[in-house]
C-alpha cells in the first residue's frame, strides 16, 4: 500500500481521536487515518504533537522528522520493535560474517555506480569510465572504486563547475534534503524489516545512528540527483524552498522497476530491506534493487 507523506510547515496542533490524526490549524481541523501514514515531517517550530499521537504514529511504523530551526531534517522517530522475530533477527545480523558484508558491499557499490552510468548517459554526459569502474568493483571494494566513479560522476552531472560538499554551493542544499529523505524512507523499511539501521555493513561511525541506512540507500542515491538535475529546470531557485521541498518529497512515489513488477520507491525500499534480512539469514545471497529508470 501507498502511504502518504504529511509535510507541515505552519503553526498546527496535532493529536489523535479513534486511529486518526486530528490536525487543527486557524482555518479549520482536518482528519487523516494514521495507517495510511508512512512519514511525517515537522517544520515549523511552533508545531504542537501529543505523545499519544506520536506513539500511534510510531506504532504503525510512520517515519517521523524533525526539522531544525534552518528548516533542515535534523532527527527522526523510528519504532524499536517493527518485526515479530525482531531478537533472532537482530543475531542474525550481528553474527554475519566479514566475507558476507564485503559481498553484500561489492554489490551495492556495483549498483550504485551502474545507476550513475545511467543517469549520466540519460543525460547525455560522459559514462563510458563508469563501466569499467563497476567491472573492477572488487569484494568490499578495497581498491575503491566507488571513490574513482564519484570524482568522475560529480565532475560530469551538472553543467557547471561543481563540488559535492554538506554545506556547499547550490544545488548542494537541494541533494542533502533529498538525500535526507531518502535516508528516513531507508531507516523506515529496516525497521520494518527487523533490522538494526545502527549496525552498518561498511559504514561504522560511532556517532551514526543510520550506518546501515547509509549503506542500503547508496544505489538508490541516483534517483535524488536525476530529481535536482529536473528541479534546476523547473524551478530556476537557487534557495531551498517549500514548494521545491514538496517536490523532492516526491521522490518516495517515483515509480521504479523490477523483473516483472513496478512499485513507487518506498514500496521498493521495503523489498530491498526484506531481502538483505534474508541475505543476513542464509536464504538469500544478493540484495534486491530495483531498475531506477525503464
Amino acid at each position: 500500500m501507498l502511504k502518504r507523506t504529511l509535510f507541515f510547515t505552519n503553526k498546527t496542533s496535532i493529536t489523535t481521536k479513534w486511529e486518526q490524526l486530528v490536525v487543527k490549524i486557524e482555518t479549520g481541523e482536518k482528519t487523516v487515518p494514521i495507517e495510511d501514514v508512512g512519514f511525517v515531517v515537522i517544520e515549523n517550530q511552533e508545531i504542537y504533537i501529543s505523545i499519544p499521537a506520536l506513539n500511534k504514529l510510531i506504532d504503525n511504523n510512520v517515519a517521523v522528522i524533525f526539522c531544525d530551526a534552518k528548516h533542515m531534517p535534523s532527527s527522526m522517530l523510528l519504532n524499536l520493535e517493527g518485526h515479530h522475530t525482531q531478537q533472532k533477527l537482530f543475531s542474525n545480523q550481528i553474527k554475519a560474517s566479514e566475507p558476507l558484508k564485503k559481498q553484500l558491499w561489492q554489490q551495492i557499490i556495483k549498483r550504485k555506480i551502474k545507476y550513475q552510468a545511467q543517469l549520466l548517459k540519460k543525460s547525455d554526459k560522459s559514462f563510458e569510465v563508469m563501466k569499467f569502474h563497476e567491472s573492477k568493483v572488487l569484494s568490499g571494494d578495497t581498491d575503491n572504486r566507488e571513490g574513482a566513479a564519484a570524482a568522475h560522476y560529480w565532475k560530469h552531472i551538472f553543467d557547471f563547475d561543481f563540488k559535492r560538499e554538506r554545506f556547499g554551493e547550490y544545488p548542494n542544499s537541494f541533494l542533502n534534503y533529498g538525500y535526507i529523505i531518502l535516508r528516513a524512507a531507508v531507516a523506515r523499511s529496516l525497521a520494518a524489516s527487523g533490522l538494526l539501521c545502527t549496525l552498518g555493513i561498511h559504514h561504522h561511525n560511532k556517532y551514526n545512528a543510520f550506518c546501515l541506512a547509509d549503506d542500503i540507500m547508496e544505489p538508490y542515491r541516483p534517483i535524488v540527483d536525476a530529481k535536482v538535475l529536473q528541479i534546476m529546470i523547473d524551478f530556476k531557485e537557487k534557495e531551498l524552498t517549500t514548494d521545491i521541498k514538496l517536490a523532492l518529497l516526491g521522490i518516495l512515489t517515483e515509480t521504479v522497476y523490477f523483473k516483472t513488477t513496478k512499485s513507487p520507491l518506498m514500496v521498493a525500499i521495503t523489498r530491498t530491506t526484506t531481502s538483505l534480512q534474508q541475505c543476513y539469514n542464509g536464504t538469500a545471497k544478493k540484495i534486491s534493487y530495483p531498475k531506477l529508470w525503464n
